[in-house]
């Protein structure tokens, strides 16, 4: 299937929302921890896949802001899961020549999910093949909140006048402002919802909502099935497909 992908059109920018962890365990007789530890092979397939096909920016929703509501107890697993895969992904991160981000509030994360984290990043920063971005703690209403809030501490300074503010500026303030916006969203699990994930940069994604794979089941050739539709899909910004023929007749 690989082969059939065109790598000179593969998205720049690809968004994961992980869904189904919970569900994958019930139907095996599991408690829900268990599809969380069961997910990291799925981790590891999309993020070998982006690099080989030469996607730019992975990004995976890790953590809500929401999720801090969950049963204590799965909570606690979860933040042990994540110190200890960040802990025995790094070597592979750093083969695959991968850098890593994190984006979200992660104050409120325990100091050993925090420090490894940290780490992780400090090690990988001078990689240059993938960027994969992990969203801990995250929100998309808390990612616009914050930037808003950055602005308008800069208009009360007088380093910002309010007639410069667009979408160009605000996009700066972002906690994304190195990526550009995303161009895939992919969601397993079957739920048709972005989850307050991103709101901003999806703006103008690609949805792919995958109907019967749970994340834990997900694998190279699912992200491949997904860039193939992307692929076959017209992305208009809102233009008329004569628009967009007409422009790629004259770039011709």
């Amino acid at each position: 299937m690989e082969e059939l992908i065109d790598k000179s059109h593969v998205p720049q920018h690809i968004a994961v929302i992980m869904d189904g962890n919970g569900r994958w365990a019930k139907k095996r007789g599991m408690n829900r921890v268990f599809g969380h530890r069961n997910a990291i092979q799925a981790v590891r397939e999309i993020s070998e896949g982006s690099g080989e096909l030469g996607v730019k920016y992975l990004t995976l929703y890790a953590f809500s802001t929401e999720n801090w509501s969950r049963p204590v107890s799965e909570v606690e697993a979860l933040m042990e899961l994540l110190v200890n895969a960040i802990r025995d992904e790094l070597p592979t991160l750093m083969k695959n020549n991968v850098k890593l981000f994190s984006i979200g509030d992660i104050s409120g994360l325990p100091s050993s999910t925090q420090n490894q984290l940290a780490q992780a990043i400090e090690t990988t920063k001078n990689n240059t093949g993938l960027n994969l971005i992990i969203a801990l703690s995250y929100s998309g209403k808390w990612d616009i909140v914050e930037a808003t809030k950055k602005i308008a501490e800069q208009v009360k300074q007088g380093k910002i006048h309010t007639e410069d503010i667009d979408e160009q500026l605000f996009a700066k303030y972002l906690s994304t402002n190195y990526a550009p916006d995303v161009d895939l969203m992919i969601r397993t699990g079957g739920d048709h919802r972005i989850s307050n994930f991103m709101l901003w940069q999806l703006a103008y994604a690609e949805l792919y909502i995958m109907e019967d794979v749970f994340w834990p089941d997900f694998r190279k050739k699912h992200l491949f099935e997904a860039i193939l539709d992307y692929q076959r899909r017209e992305r208009r910004f809102g233009k008329t497909s004569e628009q967009l023929q007409k422009v790629t007749t004259n770039e011709v």
